[in-house]
């Protein structure tokens, strides 16, 4: 209801305008035209808002806008950078002449191709400005995936109104449920208590009202592809006894007829690998799941009642406390495998078809009824065992259920495996039992998971199912979404809790200023907007971004506030903005889900929702969005370069040409590279330079030369006694021979046979003397050159150990010099994000400084990767080094060896002693 004042603004406006202003009058529709309506809505809400962006673009110079500055207003303000400019060509002077010939009502300004503030505001409310890209509106996605890539609209306990204890039940909600775009429903179904035993639907033991299951059907049939053509999975939880049973597939096959999907499709066979069919295949058409026999019961029994021959024994009901618990784990199902045909199917049969080899199952579903079992084909409820043994039975139309708490502890402990059996198999998540107030749990983290049938209490408009009716808004609101590639590609790894940006998707930054509200409130009160954003966890931003409170005003309220910075969205394709206008007294007046995929950047008008996501008329919010790559820390002029060398290269030009005009030398980034150096040089010490350790070198070591000196007076020794024997056995020999030939001519001393015997004994007496001494001479240098070899190495390894342990404490320095120098790094990061005046809020901090964080410990991973390399690569080559001159020792020690003559130490051998001698 308006208040006093505003109440008579109205009637003063109406009066203005030339239209009936009495309490009681009536305005006649056909004076009422859209032209008089929008008067009176800038009468009664002025765009004070607009008034500021329009002298923004004019620079405040002129009364209308130029083509030039609309372009430029267009490509700047109003154009995702992100888009590819090929597929989404930038503004040219036909487009934007297109659109001020279509909003600007002024002629002359029409014809001077300028635009005024009333054609802009035309323009900015107008649908072409809304603020998704409206083919999104319209099926746009690819519908010929399995049906497992496809998130499904789905609804928990169709049946309930209200509560989920003592609550009523109602067929209409079947009808509204279908109409706003559900695709999945529930049904539990138990035997009628009346005469005619007519099945029922309620929650059982929960003392909620009943409804009949053929109504329900009959709502179905009516209202199933009113919405949209895709196919309605109708989510059986059968508590009735096989008579009724009966009657439960008789009313689907007779109510539903051809809306029924009876049998499989043929390319799509029930058999392990195969994949479940697309949504295109399967539009107008309604699956039914429920439990289903073992393959040879189905068979046989289906026969026999094919045959009328099928007899339904007595049987005791079943215990519904057994069903129904505190958790609602209703899913009793035993594995389902390959589909024993229906009717006819099960006819040919008996012709002696091939049958494909059954999936052998575990436990007893034998209380289905044949026909009913018959019906069910691609959702074939089992209970879930463990993602090992669904992936090694590799079964795609086999699916489980899982109560919320069960889900989110499966994601917790094995989140990548669940994101894995959700790309072959689906799964169904349905709130806990404990939620007897049909409140819903959050949707996004089972989404995040690729869980297809994420089911919600469609009765409670609370903000789950305000984003479930937000994210479905989108394809045409068909109840179908495609899942990201990379939570439906087999070939591709993805944790729906990891912080990393995923391989592929480019993440994005998003930054909202709300600016002004109109028509929020029909009363006089304070009004505030929430800004938040739902994804992955490391992108969900609540209870953060709230502008000012506007006292007294849910009229036009003008809040221009600093933009709400969602700074880094890793995954942008599962992130959806959320809207929520409150009071002053915090009660919700209007709300609006975007998702990320598809929101244009730009000022735009967001027109708001009810809590029930209905439209309303006028409320909505003003609101200025801007879309960029996420661009990390320092990488900005980077990316400026990039995406516009030319403009980057000339502001960095103009920016230099001005600076100089002043008088003042550009040295920003001289200084940044000289800091840079002086940070790498105080973290890398200057290379270490060895002497070479050469053989002459170690020779000169006080310990070589001790050993040398030892040596030589060894070997002198040697050969003064060798050369004291030979001088005494000459002495001998020379004596003897005189002794011999005394008193003899040279013609006897040659004609004596014994001078010539004594000469020939003597030579080889002495021969054999001087072998000996040789030989023994050179068993004392062999030795000694062994000796000085060990000595050798033993210094020229002592010397590398003591080069190697020089480096590696070089190595240790730089190390503790860069851990020092990244723990000053991250002391600084912390104080620069805390006193950062710009994060406004506890958890932007956070945020900030943990995606600093993450860069920074990116950065030092890769700092000491780069020292180790560097290092290791030092090391190596110090280790040739020192393996080199190991061999040249070993080399020059040869060589000593191989000398002829042993080295000159054999010395003193004599002439052969002759005849012609002595004579």
């Amino acid at each position: 209801m308006l208040t006093g004042k505003t109440e008579k603004l109205v009637y003063q406006i109406l009066s203005d305008l030339g239209l009936p202003s009495g309490k009681n009058d009536v305005i006649e529709k056909a004076d009422f035209t859209f032209e008089k309506f929008y008067e009176l809505y800038h009468k009664i809400c002025p765009r004070n808002d607009i008034e500021e962006l329009f002298r923004s673009i004019t620079q405040g110079k002129a009364n209308s806008i130029n083509l030039d500055q609309f372009i430029n207003f267009l490509n700047e303000k109003q154009r995702d950078p992100r888009l590819n400019e090929i597929l989404y060509p930038l503004y040219d002077e036909k487009r934007a002449l297109e659109i001020i010939t279509t909003y600007e009502q002024n002629d002359e300004a029409r014809e001077a191709k300028t635009l005024t503030k009333d054609g802009l505001i035309r323009y900015l409310m107008s649908d072409e400005n809304a603020p998704v890209f409206l083919d999104r509106l319209d099926i746009y996605m690819d519908m010929d995936q399995p049906l497992s890539h496809y998130y499904i609209n789905s609804s928990h306990n169709t049946y309930l109104s209200g509560r989920q204890f003592g609550g009523k039940s109602s067929v209409e909600m079947y009808r509204q449920t279908l109409l706003a775009g559900c695709r999945c429903v529930e049904l539990d179904c138990w035997d009628g208590k009346g005469e005619d035993e007519e099945p029922i639907i309620t929650h059982g033991m929960a003392m909620c009202t009943d409804i009949l299951f053929k109504d329900v059907i009959y709502a179905l049939r009516d209202t199933a592809f009113v919405t949209s053509d895709y196919p309605v999975i109708l989510s059986f939880e059968n508590h009735c006894c096989k008579s009724q049973q009966y009657k439960l597939a008789k009313y689907c096959d007779e109510i539903l007829g051809d809306l029924l999907l009876k049998e499989p499709i043929q390319d799509f066979p029930l058999e392990p690998g195969a994949v479940l069919p697309p949504p295109s295949l399967l539009k107008r058409k309604i699956l039914i799941k429920n439990k289903r026999l073992k393959p040879e019961v189905e068979k046989k029994e289906l026969e026999l009642f094919l045959q009328g021959e099928f007899v339904i024994e007595d049987e005791d009901k079943e215990d519904a406390s057994a069903v129904v618990d505190a958790t609602k784990i209703a899913e009793l199902a035993a594995p389902a495998a390959t589909a024993v045909a229906p009717v006819a199917a099960a006819a040919a049969s008996q012709d002696g078809g091939e049958e494909a080899p059954p999936i052998q199952y575990t436990g007893s579903t034998t209380n289905v009824h044949p026909w009913l079992s018959s019906m069910v084909n691609y959702a074939q409820p089992v209970k879930f065992q463990t993602f090992d043994y669904a992936e090694k039975k590799n079964v795609h139309h086999n699916m489980s259920s899982f109560a919320e708490t069960t889900g989110m502890n499966l994601l917790k402990s094995q989140a990548i495996e669940f994101v894995n059996y959700n790309k072959r198999q689906m799964s169904r998540i349905y709130p806990k039992g404990t939620r007897a107030d049909s409140s819903n749990y959050m949707p996004q983290v089972f989404w995040n998971a690729g869980c297809q049938m994420v089911s919600l209490n469609f009765q409670t408009s609370d903000l789950p199912m305000q984003l479930n009716q937000g994210k479905f808004e989108y394809n045409g609101n068909c109840g179908y979404l495609l899942k990201p590639d990379f939570m439906r590609r087999a070939d591709r790894s993805f944790d729906p809790f990891a912080d990393a940006p995923v391989d592929g998707v480019i993440a994005a930054s998003c930054a909202v200023q709300v600016i002004a509200g109109q028509f929020l409130s029909d009363k006089k009160v304070g009004t505030y907007v929430e800004v938040d954003m739902y994804g992955l966890p490391s992108d969900t931003v609540r209870k953060e971004f709230r502008t000012r409170m506007v006292p007294a005003n849910g009229l036009n309220p003008v809040y221009n506030e600093e933009p709400f910075l969602f700074r880094k969205v890793v995954l942008p394709d599962l992130a959806v903005l959320r809207f929520g206008v409150y009071d002053e007294n915090g009660k919700l007046l209007g709300q609006r889900i975007l998702p990320l995929d598809g929101l244009q950047g730009g000022y735009r008008h967001i027109s708001l929702r009810t809590e029930a996501n209905f439209p309303m008329s006028l409320p909505m919010l003003f609101c200025n969005i801007e879309l960029k790559i996420y661009v990390p820390d320092g990488f900005e002029d980077f990316m400026d370069a990039l995406s516009d060398p030319r403009a980057f290269m000339g502001a960095a030009k103009e920016r230099s040409d001005n600076m100089k005009a002043m008088g003042i030398e550009e040295t920003g980034k001289k200084e940044k590279d000289d800091q840079a150096r002086k940070e790498e040089q105080r973290v890398t010490e200057p290379p270490l330079v060895f002497d070479p350790i050469t053989v002459d070198s170690l020779r000169q070591e006080k310990g070589f030369q001790k050993t040398a000196k030892k040596q030589q007076k060894e070997l002198d020794a040697v050969k003064k006694k060798h050369a004291k024997e030979r001088a005494g056995v000459q002495k001998t020999q020379n004596a003897a021979i005189e002794r011999l030939i005394k008193g003899k001519s040279k013609e006897e001393i040659k004609a004596d046979q014994a001078v010539r015997k004594l000469i020939q004994e003597q030579n080889t007496q002495w021969t054999e003397m001087a072998e000996r001494h040789k030989k023994e001479e050179w068993e004392l240098l062999k030795q000694q050159l062994a000796d000085q070899q060990d000595i050798l190495r033993k210094l020229m390894e002592t010397t590398q150990a003591a080069q190697m342990k020089q480096l590696e404490a070089k190595h240790e320095r730089e190390i503790k010099e860069l851990n020092s120098r990244q723990a000053k790094i991250s002391v600084e990061t912390s104080k620069e994000v805390a006193n950062d005046k710009t994060l406004k809020t506890k958890g932007e901090k956070d945020r900030r400084l943990r995606e600093k964080k993450q860069n920074n410990i990116k950065r030092f991973m890769d700092e000491k990767k780069t020292a180790t390399i560097k290092q290791n690569r030092e090391k190596e080559k110090l280790k040739v080094t020192h393996d080199k001159q190991l061999e040249e020792l070993a080399n020059d020690v040869q060589k000593v060896a191989l000398c002829p003559g042993g080295g000159g130490l054999v010395g003193g051998v004599r002439e052969i002693v002759t005849i012609e001698t002595v004579v």
